[in-house]
């Protein structure tokens, strides 16, 4: 390749990722497939999604994200919904990451997408609960490594290391509107037996309150 030729084509690649931040800013940033905290709940598709159901009565099961307003709201007047992917789209399941979890999404009175939590499912095959824990690190990593304030707390009184570790973490970090909230857990308690341990992964995401 000739110089002039070079220096052209350097010049492409500095001025695209001079342009990617801002591209990147502008574009919609999704929590769970097509879903994003912040967005209205009517522009959530429907394909791709099974089992809709309110958390706080599960006899409800909704037909559609738009029979949002079916479920009973909490007392912060937030309406959590239980959703799975559909076996359609996803032959593995209900999986962030690799990993098996429950999803709801929590939408308020006006219907937006105010939060979504991931968590772990306890009831996945012992192969894949051990590694539970690991969710978590992929969620720091999936938003950045760098800005997240964490607390790990000490054994209590009957509770013991898997393995030689130990972990009772509590991570959060705000980044563009959200607030992310991730907690882990591996631990044993002394009246568990090999096969038995606390091995669970949190994510809570929110909008974040200025």
């Amino acid at each position: 390749m000739k110089l002039p030729d070079l220096v052209a084509m350097l010049a492409a690649i500095l001025l695209s990722l001079g342009a990617h931040p801002a591209l990147a800013q502008a574009e919609t940033i999704y929590d769970v497939r097509d879903i994003a905290v912040g967005m209205p709940v009517g522009e959530i598709p429907n394909a791709g999604y099974v089992n809709l159901t309110c958390v706080t009565d599960t006899s409800r099961k909704l037909p559609a994200w738009t029979a949002w307003r079916e479920c009973p709201s909490d007392a912060d007047s937030m309406r959590a919904v239980r959703f799975d992917f559909d076996p359609e789209t996803s032959r593995n399941g209900t999986v962030v990451a690799g990993h098996p979890v429950i999803l709801t999404a929590l939408i308020d009175d006006v219907g937006t997408v105010a939060g979504l939590k991931i968590d772990t499912d306890p009831k996945a095959r012992l192969y894949m609960r051990k590694k539970a824990f690991l969710l978590g690190v992929q969620v720091k990593t999936r938003y950045g490594s760098e800005g997240w304030a964490c607390t790990q707390r000490q054994p209590e009184l009957g509770e013991q290391p898997v393995g030689g570790v130990y972990i009772r973490e509590n991570c959060s970090k705000a980044i563009q509107g959200r607030v992310l909230v991730v907690e882990r857990d591996l631990f044993r308690r002394v009246d568990q037996d090999a096969r038995n341990f606390i091995d669970q992964t949190q994510v809570k995401i929110t909008r974040e309150v200025k």
